[in-house]
């Protein structure tokens, strides 16, 4: 088949899929806007496009986001005009959708079957909105409507989406039933023959110290350090931690940024308000045993859950983050917050331990009880090691999933554009 992959930032999800495909025989292109030239990746050939236009100022905010995917999704129908010039005629095109860029791409390839990577629907009940009451709504009626609006990408796409794909239940579940019969639950997966436990690990932090397996290590880790991801709860619960583990170290992967929810007030990063919060409590030689790493590259981040201790995941009802399967993967001893998404993979008791999101002080509690039993934390890692694999591994279970998801979209009758 000829296979066309749409990816704001490829390969992103297809970073496995795509050349896997092409080891399959297929002809596999990619249309993106990341990269300037045309490249060969791993067989996949590389195209191009550039976003053109602008967003329009004082839009009305409900539709600023969406403007903003129609002029992803403009920039990409042109480039997409120029593919088709030079005679590619895609069977298949695999979009993830949440950018917008594919909305049209059916306008010009009909005969095309279009599969989508289904990550999340917006919703507007609880918990999906005001889960967190630090954060209220200032105006909840009218959030449904704003969530309304935000779901119009989604709504276009399912008119010419012929199958769907979703990492996990939960995501998969947020979709209108009239979704759910096309849409197929398989994760991306983990590679479990490189995420492994590893004895002899061992992490750099400065030059007079690097932390290995012998030491007390307490991980966090988010994209951005935000409280969509508990990245508040960890923190208020930090100075009591401190106190009451006098040799462990705190080591915290995250940027600055926002990936998810509100933004903090202007000028300031939600990282630095809720340091600024707790640091008065935490005496200096403490606060020394506390270690942002900020963005780090892959190698540096698996040396960080191979020498854990514990790791604390903490997350709103949202996307389930892959750093947890794969701290699962690497063995370590998991304390999750007990929401939806965190439930589908964490059983309380066998591969990890639970707690309410919002409590600190029974995190607290919690992970000193994990901290002082040796014997619960080997036995959970690994009962969670041995889950991933058996579940979420990548070359056994998730990959072959996936390309026998691309072949039956290929069989497919293609979905025709609606007026």
């Amino acid at each position: 088949m000829k296979i066309l992959l749409i990816h704001q930032n490829f390969p992103g999800q297809y970073k496995h899929l795509a050349p896997a495909l092409v080891k399959q025989g297929h002809q596999v292109v990619a249309l993106t806007c990341k990269v300037k030239k045309p490249a060969d990746w791993q067989g996949v050939k590389i195209i191009p496009y550039e976003i053109k236009g602008s967003s329009t100022p004082n839009i009305h905010p409900w539709l600023g986001d969406f403007e903003t995917k129609i002029l992803r999704a403009t920039s990409c129908y042109r480039g997409a005009v120029a593919l088709k010039a030079q005679g590619f005629e895609p069977d298949v095109i695999c979009a993830h959708h949440g950018w917008g860029e594919s909305m049209f791409l059916k306008d010009i390839w009909p005969a095309a079957r279009m599969g989508l990577y289904c990550e999340l629907y917006h919703l507007t009940e609880k918990p999906f909105l005001n889960f967190d009451p630090e954060f209220p709504s200032k105006n909840p009626e009218a959030d449904k409507l704003r969530i309304r609006m935000k779901n119009l990408n989604n709504r276009l796409h399912e008119e010419i989406m012929d199958a769907g794909i979703s990492p996990t239940r939960f995501q998969a579940s947020t979709f209108p039933d009239k979704w759910q019969d096309r849409i197929t639950v398989a994760h991306d997966g983990v590679d479990t023959d490189l995420v492994v436990p590893r004895s002899d690990a061992a992490l750099k932090i400065s030059d007079d110290l690097t932390l290995t397996r012998e030491d007390e290590v307490i991980t966090f880790i988010n994209r951005n350090l935000e409280p969509y991801r508990g990245y508040h709860i960890f923190m208020r619960a930090l100075p009591e931690i401190l106190k009451r583990r006098k040799t462990a170290h705190v080591v915290i992967i995250g940027g600055d940024e926002v990936s998810y929810g509100a933004k903090p007030p202007k000028g300031q990063t939600w990282k630095q308000i809720y340091i600024d919060e707790v640091r008065g409590r935490i005496p200096t030689p403490h606060w020394n045993r506390v270690h942002f790493l900020g963005r780090v590259p892959y190698d540096r981040y698996l040396s960080m859950i191979q020498i854990s201790r514990a790791h604390v995941y903490l997350t709103y009802p949202f996307v389930l983050s892959w750093s947890l399967l794969e701290s699962m993967s690497a063995g370590c001893a998991i304390l999750a917050s007990d929401t939806a998404p965190v439930r589908e993979v964490v059983t309380e008791g066998e591969n990890g331990w639970l707690v309410d999101f919002f409590d600190k002080d029974a995190l607290t509690d919690r992970l000193c009880d994990l901290l002082d039993d040796a014997d619960a934390r080997t036995r959970m890692g690994e009962t969670a090691r041995q889950f991933v694999r058996e579940n979420y591994d990548l070359q056994s279970i998730c990959l072959p999933q996936h390309l026998d998801w691309v072949a039956r979209l290929g069989a497919l009758d293609a979905r025709p554009v609606l007026d």
